[in-house]
């Protein structure tokens, strides 16, 4: 409100005093070009009463509410009230001030100046346009900022709803996991429900958070990975290429990654317990990469791993958090036989 309030009177001080530096001439004293400045006066007067009327009242209670009729009716009989102000002004002013220097005013009858009405009349029909155009370019704005507060709020709303739906399917394919081992292993279920633990405790804690520290998003993956080669085989080679200082502190979305290694071992692992899963992951000058390559084997009929909606929310979040910031390379090769996922985000603004 303070800019705009600067804004109209450093326009309308330019209106107004500007003809200052054009009625100054040699042959004048200061007080000839204050007179005739003053009498001059009556144009801006009505400008500023048009634009403000057309500005503050007409146009958001007659043109906005498609009342158009009766606003240009107004308008009209605006236009014409400005023309007698501009001439009544000029009238009086001149019959009031004195003369100094200049010739007595004619008395009698004065012919018409109809090229003055016309150019007088043209001005006062801007004025109202320019009224007009000031005024729906602010309402543009202002829609186009409620625009954006709508989009930024429906993405939030997204980005939490995608959480809480991320929470339980990561907990459910995990859980399956530890079910297989029971029946087999406890002294490793014991220790795979120690790591989910403390995976647990990440997702709980720094899952309601915007972004976390990226050291503490793969000290998570590196939980993951250790309960999932507690479930595995041997005949399962993982292989993992962590490049993050222990310390590294770029913000990241929390549980981003999370989908795409449980798809590596949700794939990557034959029924006969072979498979190779390769895990990269680094950061270099505020760009983070995560690649990931591992065997394909389609998901058995009584697989409940999952059912498949974990890909889909990195995606989504990908587009809401990343726009225009991030690539993703995935796919498999020509065999069929290898899965590849590659991701680069820039998380600098």
């Amino acid at each position: 409100m303070k800019r705009n309030l600067s804004i109209h009177i450093l326009c309308w001080s330019i209106v107004l005093f500007l003809p200052l530096l054009f009625f100054t001439a040699p042959s004048e004293t200061w007080s000839m070009t204050l007179m005739r400045w003053l009498r001059s006066l009556g144009g801006p007067l009505a400008y500023m009463v048009i634009f403000y009327v057309n500005y503050l009242w007409l146009i958001p209670r007659y043109y906005f509410q498609q009342r158009k009729t009766a606003f240009f009716v107004i308008n009209i009989v605006l236009i014409v009230m400005g023309l007698g102000l501009m001439m009544g002004w000029w009238q009086v002013v001149n019959d009031w001030m004195p003369h100094e220097g200049a010739r007595p005013p004619r008395r009698g009858p004065k012919p018409p100046h109809m090229p003055m009405y016309f150019y007088n009349t043209i001005s006062l029909v801007l004025v109202v346009g320019l009224s007009m155009a000031v005024r729906l370019t602010q309402r543009w704005q202002h829609s186009e900022q409620a625009r954006q507060e709508a989009e930024k709020a429906k993405a939030e709303a997204e980005l939490s709803n995608l959480r809480n739906q991320l929470n339980p399917h990561f907990l459910l394919n995990t859980l399956n996991n530890i079910y297989a081992l029971i029946a087999f292993d406890t002294d490793k279920a014991q220790l795979a429900v120690d790591e989910l633990s403390r995976l647990l405790r990440h997702v709980l804690y720094d899952n309601q958070q915007s972004y976390v520290p990226l050291y503490k998003e793969v000290a998570f993956m590196r939980n993951y990975i250790e309960l999932m080669r507690i479930r595995v085989t041997d005949g399962v080679k993982i292989d993992t290429d962590i490049r993050v200082a222990d310390d590294d502190a770029t913000p990241v979305a929390p549980l981003l990654f999370i989908s795409l290694l449980e798809n590596a071992f949700k794939h990557g692992v034959s029924p006969q317990g072979k498979g190779n899963i390769s895990i990269m992951m680094a950061q270099d000058g505020g760009t983070i990469t995560c690649a990931i390559t591992n065997t394909n084997y389609p998901k058995r009929a009584n697989d409940k791993s999952g059912s498949g909606i974990g890909l889909e929310q990195v995606a989504k979040r990908l587009q809401l958090i990343y726009p225009g910031r991030y690539t993703w390379q995935r796919g498999l090769n020509a065999e069929g036989t290898e899965y590849h996922s590659h991701i680069t985000i820039d998380t600098r603004q």
